[in-house]
């Protein structure tokens, strides 16, 4: 069972009575919060400055009186003027930022009976940018008094913030904070991102909803999903882990197993039982890239867990539940793979609520020069060396990067080493003219080496976006193709192993599944084939 721990001020005038045994014959709010029949107070932390620790004294000692349980601490902060919206808030920031919250274990409230009205208005500011993850509580005095003892009542109150504009500016103060660490590792010039970036920041503080980000390889979904966990972990909306998995890597059996778990033989080698990421990211957050490549049925459990928040494990009976948000990224047009038939209509719609398009770097031109700096304070960081360009290298390397010649098929990521490569080959912390030209050469020579393979001809762009492992099968999969005289053939060459154990082995289908993974068909690799592979001087 949870814990109740309550935050309030000393009440310098509400709070006091003087001296002796009198003291009771008054309602003072902190005692009445410890009175409550229906309301255990576990622990209460009393703010209070150095004038008032008599106070605070006699107030512990009464609350241990009237309730045994409650722990009362002293938060001793000094408040030049208790009337002034900055300091107030400032002082109350920093004590809800050091504060070590455990929601998992502990209820919050925030008492604003005791206090000025502008420590009220502060404490509604922090508890509704969740900087304290805390509800209200109001106390009141009692109607009768003719009883000692009497402890008045209390209200959990909703918030409004409504009516205090005149600190509208603090929350708008907060927002850019919040904005900026969110965008912390982006460096960006480009508008249109920027208010992209706005736009998450207000939709992950205030929406539970699953979020797709869409864009090509290396354009930051990985990167940016990370960034939206920590915020929405420093603001108290998660207390679990963050888990990341490539849906890529995932097939057949291992696919379900990894996602949703699976009990003790289950399958082959299933000889323990395993909780599964969906499990893992248990109040937390699940970011699953590539979300397009999930097989059919992979997809139809993931709905059931992402609506109902529970599923099977894979060879369960018994349902086991885990409450994520989900993050899905893609670099697929999930829309037309709907009209393909190869991803659910209905799961489409259920992660497409919220959809951001994440630029590639060659959109995002005005970008190149700040990653440029972010890439060198990185090198700077890891590696323990400042590097710098020189300025005729630096205008030489950007002219190039801004250039229709260079087509930065791996986006920031491919920027990312290329500034590595220069940085450590560097000579005394500078980067020459010289060593630019030697980057430029090599990322010339990586692709057009990616323009030769067929790849580029039949995938387009996209070739680029493939694993090394997918593209070197793919390519040599074309290679036998390229030999064969049909797609029966092709595939008895392929699987001419792993036909002998099926009884009706049909390997065009086997081949043809595997071709459309690709967007590929027999008709356009043959195509392909007698156009263009001739002239390059393909038999």
């Amino acid at each position: 069972m949870k814990k109740t721990v309550a935050f309030g001020f000393v009440g310098t005038t509400l709070d006091y009575v003087g001296k002796g045994g009198q003291r009771w014959d008054k309602w003072r709010p902190t005692i009445g919060l410890c009175q409550q029949e229906d309301l255990l107070i576990d622990r209460l932390e009393l703010l209070h400055d150095s004038r008032s620790r008599g106070l605070f004294a006699r107030l512990q000692q009464d609350i241990a009186q009237v309730s045994p349980g409650t722990e009362v601490r002293s938060v001793e902060i000094n408040l030049r003027d208790p009337w002034d919206f900055e300091e107030v808030y400032s002082a109350l920031h920093d004590f809800a930022r050091g504060y070590a919250f455990d929601p998992d274990h502990e209820d919050y409230l925030i008492h604003i009976t005791t206090g000025t009205h502008v420590a009220q208005i502060c404490w509604f500011l922090l508890a509704e940018a969740r900087y304290l993850p805390a509800r209200l509580v109001q106390t009141s005095p009692p109607i009768q008094r003719k009883e000692q003892g009497v402890a008045g009542s209390y209200a959990l109150i909703d918030l409004d913030l409504s009516r205090y504009d005149k600190i509208a500016t603090r929350f708008a103060h907060e927002q850019a904070e919040t904005l900026s660490f969110l965008k912390s590792g982006i460096a960006t010039r480009n508008a249109r991102f920027n208010r992209m970036i706005e736009q998450i920041e207000r939709v992950a503080a205030r929406s539970k909803a699953p979020m797709l980000l869409c864009g090509p390889t290396g354009a930051g979904k990985s990167f940016l999903a990370r960034r939206i966990y920590e915020m929405k972990k420093a603001r108290h909306q998660l207390t679990g882990r963050f888990v990341e998995v490539n849906c890529a890597t995932l097939r057949g059996v291992n696919a379900m197993s990894d996602l949703f778990g699976h009990v003790k033989g289950a399958f082959t080698g299933a000889q323990t039982e395993r909780a599964g990421l969906l499990r893992s990211a248990d109040g937390g957050l699940l970011f699953l890239d590539e979300i397009g490549e999930l097989g059919l049925d992979e997809q139809a459990m993931l709905l059931k867990a992402i609506e109902e928040k529970r599923f099977f494990p894979f060879g369960s009976d018994r349902e086991v539940t885990s409450g994520f948000q989900l993050i899905a990224g893609t670099m697929r047009d999930l829309g037309q793979w709907v009209a393909q038939g190869r991803f659910r209509e209905d799961l489409h719609a259920r992660i497409n609520l919220w959809t951001y398009a994440l630029p590639g770097l060659a959109e995002r031109v005005e970008d190149l020069e700040p990653n440029l700096d972010f890439e060198l304070a990185r090198f700077a960081a890891e590696y323990g060396e400042q590097v710098r360009f020189n300025a005729e290298a630096r205008r030489a390397y950007l002219k190039f990067a801004a250039s229709p010649d260079a087509t930065w098929s791996g986006n920031f990521r491919e920027l990312s080493a290329s500034v590595t490569r220069m940085a450590t080959l560097a000579d005394a912390g500078r980067i020459t003219e010289a060593g630019v030209e030697e980057e430029i050469a090599r990322l010339r020579g990586s692709w057009r080496a990616q323009d030769a393979s067929p790849l580029h001809d039949l995938l387009g762009e996209r070739h680029a976006q493939l694993d090394l492992f997918d593209r070197l099968q793919l390519e040599n999969v074309i290679a036998v193709c390229r030999q064969a005289d049909t797609l029966s053939d092709a595939g008895r060459r392929l699987f001419s192993v792993s036909r002998q154990e099926k009884a009706k082995p049909n390997d065009a289908d086997r081949l043809r599944k595997y071709l459309a993974r690709y967007d590929l068909d027999w008709q356009k690799i043959h195509t392909w084939i007698n156009t263009q592979a001739p002239a390059r001087g393909h038999t």
